[in-house]
């Protein structure tokens, strides 16, 4: 399997934003997103690139987008490389890699929703019984699941961490007829996915989305319901007052932060054995997700 590290020398097109792991093109009336294979963790982009991992993130995308349509417009144009003629050089290599989108007007408010508590969120409470402002009952075990999902925004920054609002600030930055707006799709969208993914044996512990503005509309937009903008458990491995391995690149930060590595630089290239375990379990998720294989 041959790992795509970027894709600029494949495309005819302006390059607009280049992130860790997505690359923006602009196509004039639309966008042209390309999900590469590069990973990242502990905000460093890492050697080598893991095969199949953006394939499976972007028919992942495009999956859950066409599922959730008819709860919240999306920005997906087509996914079809084909239809780009010229624009691409290779499409072999770029083939379920390309999203074309509508061009939206970014709303730059992360929208997070927490079925349970852990990760940031967990820890968050452990210092002031509250996440983002909202006050949670004592005695809350790590991993366990809320009696009703909550959301907890954060504000994007281009450079460095986005940082985790209350909602009060978000009413602040956006309106609070938007922000309450944001707050009511993202938990409908997070309580659709939760059902779904419970009847194949997964919790959605957690998940993130992004929306914009087309015509004062609002419109998903990015990825929904990844391995890297959710965090998935399997049902057997559930357990409370545990660190649960989440169904993504947990293998590379398990690596990293078992190896000598003094996180002040650029990690060392990645083992073999640990680029071929994120890849199987990217590759599992997507079949359990979607109870189809890759190809």
């Amino acid at each position: 399997m041959q790992a795509l590290s970027s894709a600029a020398e494949y495309i005819k097109a302006p390059l607009v934003y280049k992130g860790k792991v997505r690359e923006l093109y602009d196509l004039g009336e639309h966008f042209l997103i390309v999900v590469t294979d590069r990973i990242s963790a502990f905000d460093y982009v890492l050697d080598p690139a893991v095969p199949e991992k953006g394939n499976v993130l972007n028919r992942l995308a495009a999956f859950w987008f066409e599922q959730t349509a008819d709860i919240q417009p999306n920005h997906v144009v087509h996914t079809d490389v084909d239809k780009l003629g010229d624009i691409v050089t290779e499409p072999e290599l770029l083939r379920n890699r390309i999203m074309v989108t509508k061009k939206a007007e970014r709303i730059d408010i992360e929208c997070v929703v927490r079925g349970y508590i852990t990760g940031g969120g967990w820890r968050q409470y452990q210092q002031t019984q509250a996440i983002n402002g909202i006050e949670l009952p004592a005695g809350l075990r790590k991993n366990e699941r809320f009696q009703q999902p909550i959301f907890t925004p954060a504000a994007k920054n281009d450079v460095g961490h986005d940082e985790d609002i209350p909602f009060a600030k978000m009413q602040e930055l956006v309106g609070a007829d938007l922000a309450t707006e944001l707050r009511d799709r993202s938990i409908k969208l997070y309580e659709y996915a939760h059902s779904y993914c419970a009847e194949r044996g997964i919790v959605l512990a957690d998940c993130k989305f992004e929306y914009g503005l087309i015509d004062g509309k609002v419109i998903l937009i990015d990825e929904i319901f990844t391995p890297d903008s959710s965090r998935f458990w399997a049902t057997d491995k559930f357990e409370l007052d545990i660190e649960i391995d989440s169904m993504d690149k947990e293998p590379v930060r398990t690596y990293l932060l078992g190896s000598d590595w003094d996180k002040n630089s650029k990690p060392d290239p990645l083992p073999a054995a640990v680029v071929e375990e994120t890849t199987r379990r990217y590759l599992d998720i997507y079949r359990r997700l979607t109870g189809a294989e890759l190809n």
